[in-house]
């Protein structure tokens, strides 16, 4: 009871003082009206924890967002025109073609990963110069991106995560892309790539498509809120690439009899192909393009890789740990977590999840961790915003609970 009135107490003074619910807006818009290189940290500044109303979290979301485009098109023109993006002392060129016309929502947009591997940088290079024409979608951006290195897991090392995540908060401000609709695919050593990227990044595609890859270590159970397919070819059987496409048919169908909400997939085995398919498996394109992401899952399953993440839709850790799984359901007003290995957990909420003008239960298991109002603020706003880039993954509050 003393946490549910340690966060009610504000909504009950800006509720009887008109003036003061005016003030954050008032204030978030002087601070972005600055120069950035004079406005310091948006967290520290008063008005970013005080509480907001729903509308005028609703205001503020798009007054971050509009800045937020303002300096990804300020600051990121180069390296689009030029077709590279540099991180550290890694860069990623790529290379992009537009089809069809742009959908209400805005484009759909396919990263489609080439095949090679631990080969000389001419063969990844050809390998690449073929992805490029691989593929056509009916309507979209169709992106065929170099991968940094030449090594065997050229497209699942730990790099690989922050280039995908700048090439989607670049294309959804440069081409308008829906970042609820964006597809990954890959053939061979892209596959690969599919099958570890798919999981591990799960709340950043719609649908992953996978051709002719090997899954190595990767596990199925992030895949719950996306569509995840496989092409082989029935005579792939170099590293016994067919065998495990079927015993992962038979994985994703035992792991949707026990969840039969999610878990969507489709496995596609060519009895008489080998490595090259033939082009059949572009039937992917289809599969994949009437799929949409869905950024507030009511359930959630996040299993750490050996690449860690931060956050995954509306879970965040302040220490993740490879191998750890948290489970998270949301029933109404009330949130259930089941943790293996994670002691420390933050739930980001939103109105499109809630009612954030009332009381919210975190249980685990029958231990109720928190109990309270979660106050909306710009701090929280700004922050999951800053994250990824990403309109449709920004959270108006958030409350860390101890799960140890």
């Amino acid at each position: 009871m003393i946490r549910y009135l340690r966060f009610a107490l504000p909504f009950i003074l800006v509720a009887l003082c008109p003036l003061a619910n005016a003030e954050p807006l008032a204030e978030l818009k002087s601070f972005l009206a600055k120069p950035r290189d004079e406005r310091g940290e948006i967290a520290e500044q008063p008005f970013a924890s005080v509480p907001l109303t729903k509308q005028q979290a609703a205001k503020a979301q798009e007054l971050l967002w509009n800045d937020h485009k303002q300096f990804i098109n300020e600051s990121r023109a180069d390296e689009m025109k030029a077709g590279k993006l540099a991180l550290g002392e890694l860069t990623m060129p790529f290379s992009y073609k537009t089809f069809g016309e742009r959908p209400k929502s805005g484009r759909s947009l396919y990263i489609s990963m080439h095949g090679g591997g631990n080969a000389p940088k001419q063969v990844n290079d050809q390998q690449w110069e073929n992805q490029k024409r691989l593929y056509t979608p009916p309507e979209g951006v169709y992106l065929a991106p170099r991968a940094p290195t030449n090594t065997w897991n050229l497209w699942h090392e730990g790099h690989i995560d922050g280039f995908f995540d700048r090439l989607i908060e670049n294309l959804v401000v440069f081409e308008d892309v829906d970042p609820n609709r964006v597809y990954l695919m890959g053939y061979s050593a892209g596959g690969d790539g599919a099958f570890q990227l798919a999981p591990r990044m799960a709340d950043r595609w719609a649908a992953v498509s996978m051709m002719a890859g090997h899954p190595g270590d990767a596990s199925p159970l992030g895949l719950r809120n996306i569509g995840f397919a496989i092409y082989m070819g029935g005579r792939d059987a170099a590293y016994k690439r067919n065998e495990l496409a079927a015993e992962w048919k038979t994985k994703l169908a035992d792991v949707q009899k026990d969840d039969p909400a999610g878990y969507k997939h489709q496995v596609t085995i060519y009895p008489n192909k080998g490595h090259w398919m033939d082009r059949e498996d572009a039937s992917s394109i289809d599969w994949m393009r009437g799929q949409k992401r869905d950024p507030l899952p009511t359930k959630i399953v996040w299993k750490q890789d050996d690449v860690t993440h931060p956050r995954f839709y509306w879970l965040a850790t302040p220490e993740p740990i490879k191998e750890t799984i948290v489970s998270a359901t949301r029933d109404g007003q009330t949130i259930a977590i089941e943790t293996e290995g994670v002691s420390q957990l933050t739930i980001r909420l939103s109105d499109a999840m809630l009612d954030l003008d009332e009381p919210v239960q975190i249980k685990q298991g029958s231990r109720v961790v928190f109990q309270g109002v979660v106050p909306r603020t710009i701090a929280a706003l700004a922050k999951t915003l800053a994250e990824r880039g990403d309109p449709e993954s920004v959270f108006a509050g958030e409350v860390g609970v101890d799960l140890k």
